[in-house]
């Protein structure tokens, strides 16, 4: 089990260095999870023998215990988001509304290609004009 978490501890290590070194605009530990998932490809080890499977497994098991740190982050700052309420409301509501609206598009950008691909006029269901 200390083997996998030190891969998964030297990932986001190296993902952190190489953000910083290079000074690309993104997260290290996002870098690190891309050089995660390059490891695993590569390795291609058994599932259940791996030991970075074995790690992520209990960390899933034990998911809720991630989510005390922004429990007691909104407890803080409770002050603040109830002078901020309304923005905050709006920004949620604009970014849900936003993205859904940018999932029905590609969407339906998808189905009229596959459509086009597979040589009819319309998605099925779909009157022909």
């Amino acid at each position: 089990m200390i083997v996998g978490l030190l891969w998964l501890l030297g990932c986001q290590l190296a993902g952190t260095a190489i953000a910083e070194l290079t000074g690309i605009p993104v997260p290290g530990p996002v870098v690190g999870m891309l050089l995660l998932f390059i490891v695993l490809v590569v390795r291609r080890r058994d599932g259940e023998s791996d030991p970075v499977i074995q790690v992520g497994d209990y960390f899933l098991s034990h998911l809720q215990l991630f989510f005390v740190p922004a429990g007691v982050g909104v407890i803080v700052y409770l002050a603040f988001i109830r002078d901020a309420v309304a923005p905050i409301v709006v920004a949620l509501l604009g970014s849900w509304l936003l993205g859904l609206a940018t999932v029905g598009w590609v969407l339906s950008l998808f189905l009229r290609r596959l459509s086009e691909s597979a040589g009819t006029e319309g998605a099925p269901g779909e009157e022909i004009e």
